[in-house]
């Protein structure tokens, strides 16, 4: 897809979270979210990017129509501060290289938004076929997999890492 771009997340942009807030959306993600948990994230994502821990976005068409969302924040990996990276397309968008234009955009913000950190890091789930292709088409490596609590259940993901100063 041609003319993305990547607009700052809003507090309007609440119904995107909820958008994307479906068993189908959510299930490599341990399933969905409540009312509440979606509030509680677009104010986390407003307060990071006030602190300068975060930048999430909106991923906009060349209608300004939101397809979906992308975004890194501070973290820790493997005991050093990097930036971790996520993000969705709604399933009307998918399939036509939304995401994967989002990613290079977001790579370049990130290289320049970095705060001296040099890895981008993406984490998803083992069993999602799509998000483990973007990194891999991404320019992302593989290094394994890890297995945390995400939701309140364990989630196993697969642990990828791009070198920002490459």
């Amino acid at each position: 897809m041609q003319n993305l771009t990547l607009r700052r997340w809003s507090a309007d942009d609440l119904g995107l979270l909820r958008i994307a807030n479906t068993p189908e959306m959510t299930a490599h993600l341990n399933g969905e979210e409540t009312e509440e948990q979606l509030f509680e994230r677009n104010e986390r994502y407003l307060r990071l990017w006030r602190a300068g821990e975060a930048r999430m976005f909106v991923i906009e068409d060349e209608h300004d129509r939101a397809v979906g969302s992308i975004g890194f924040w501070h973290a820790a990996w493997r005991g050093a501060p990097a930036l971790e990276t996520g993000w969705f397309v709604v399933p009307e968008a998918q399939g036509h290289g939304v995401a994967s234009s989002a990613l290079s955009l977001l790579v370049d913000d990130a290289r320049a938004h970095r705060d001296g950190r040099r890895f981008l890091v993406a984490l998803p789930s083992v069993e999602n076929p799509g998000s483990n292709g973007l990194c891999r088409r991404g320019g992302f490596e593989l290094l394994g997999t890890i297995t945390e609590t995400f939701r309140g259940s364990e989630l196993t993901m697969n642990e990828w890492v791009l070198d920002l100063e490459a």
